[in-house]
């Protein structure tokens, strides 16, 4: 059976503050068959340690699970799905405000999904609570504008001669 993507990556670790780094750095390395710029590797690289904190941090609250990291190349777009079966969110609007923390006593700034949404281009949170929550995050990498923007300013120099 023929994919829809180009590629695809499949991770599970468990819920251990010290394994965000490890998400974080693997699906990096997958982004990088894209050839994204600096800029946008990082953008993906705060995007996923924002959502695996939060899986770590308020999915399992102190208790181990699994989180789960999927994520799929299509054209000049990473795909990046990361789940969680741990307690779920009870109000996704309210949580996706800026500001908002259920943890104010852990210091939370409350900026996780914000951050996401600023950094991605597409953002969507599918949570039920009791049963967990899956953050789907979309980043389109601008090779095709950064190709014309060369082959302009290449032709406008040449003509400047």
């Amino acid at each position: 059976m023929k994919s829809l993507y180009e590629n695809e990556m499949k991770l599970e670790f468990l819920s251990k503050s010290n394994n965000e780094a490890f998400a974080r750095i693997s699906v990096a390395a997958f982004a990088s068959q894209l050839d994204p710029t600096i800029e946008e590797m990082a953008d993906i690289k705060t995007a996923v340690s924002e959502a695996v904190t939060n899986s770590i941090v308020h999915g399992y609250e102190n208790m181990n699970g699994m989180v789960k990291i999927i994520c799929k190349i299509f054209a000049n777009c990473i795909e990046i799905e990361i789940s969680d079966t741990g307690k779920g969110i009870e109000n996704v609007e309210m949580a996706r405000k800026p500001l908002y923390t259920s943890k104010p006593n852990l210091e939370r700034s409350g900026m996780g999904f914000t951050i996401m949404e600023s950094f991605m281009d597409e953002v969507s949170v599918e949570s039920v609570f009791g049963l967990g929550t899956k953050v789907t995050m979309k980043k389109f990498i601008k090779k095709e504008e950064l190709k014309e923007n060369t082959e302009e300013m290449e032709l406008a120099n040449l003509g400047g001669r």
